[in-house]
């Protein structure tokens, strides 16, 4: 059995330190196979979160793939880094992010859904890029054609059975794609609370599944993760929340493909 951790929505600079011990806690006691982070490492994109974000993922001691999310952008008033030098302040985290995973049966693929500038007023919504999408169906295309297929990105493609919302652009279409290329599910985060349901696609089942948050800014759930339980191509997903002692399974449809 293969087991990932599935984070998301850390916010340095915003985070629960007691929350993030007790996840580092569960790596080094559970050993999972891999940790997979979707978006939002960082509160507002500054150096030392990124020092203190990386330097936490690092700890970890185990395979590691990031996310970009909205807000590990430079923020509107700071134009100039945001247009022309977003990343350059990822330091400790960089080599981590957007890394494509190949597990024991399990092909992890990236999927950027953010943007620098949208003709909308709100960037923090989501964003699949025709490069993007191409990216990510390359990668697919080329993975064992016996792998489960799961790509990571930070917002959901199409919104889900939660409060907040990622409004993603281009996402409807992007689902209906990489369904049709092989993909199992798609992890997200972005609204900071965990689901896990089954997509119909043309005969084909692409689970959404979505991780809560390890920071202050909580919303339905307490700060929680997804641990998935991989057996072959079929999976389960179970939140673990902070304060609670047993995990619960959210899973609707445990079908892959």
């Amino acid at each position: 059995m293969i087991r990932l951790f599935h984070v998301s929505d850390v916010h340095f600079g915003a985070e629960d330190p007691a929350a993030l011990a007790w996840f580092a806690e569960r790596v080094a006691e559970e050993k999972p196979d891999a940790v997979i982070m979707t978006g939002d490492l960082t509160m507002r994109a500054t150096k030392r979160e990124f020092q203190a974000g990386g330097e936490w993922l690092q700890s970890l001691g185990v395979p590691v793939t990031v996310e970009v999310g909205n807000h590990d952008i430079p923020y509107y008033w700071d134009p100039f880094r945001r247009f022309f030098a977003p990343y350059q302040r990822y330091a400790a985290v960089e080599r981590m992010i957007e890394k494509p995973l190949d597990l024991p049966g399990v092909t992890v693929v990236p999927l950027k859904t953010t943007a620098r500038a949208q003709w909308r007023w709100n960037w923090s919504k989501g964003r699949v890029s025709r490069g993007s999408l191409r990216r990510a169906l390359a990668l697919i295309e080329q993975a064992p054609k016996d792998h489960l297929i799961l790509v990571a990105a930070h917002h959901p493609l199409i919104e889900g059975p939660t409060k907040g919302t990622a409004k993603t652009r281009n996402g409807d279409e992007a689902l209906t794609r990489l369904a049709a290329a092989g993909a199992h599910a798609v992890l997200s985060g972005h609204v900071h609370d965990p689901f896990d349901v089954p997509i119909d696609r043309d005969g084909r089942i692409i689970r959404m599944i979505g991780a809560g948050t390890l920071s202050k800014r909580t919303r339905k759930t307490p700060p929680a993760f997804n641990e998935l339980r991989v057996e072959g191509k079929g999976f389960e997903t179970l939140v673990r929340s902070f304060g609670e002692t047993a995990p619960h399974v959210i899973t609707e449809d445990m079908r892959a493909g």
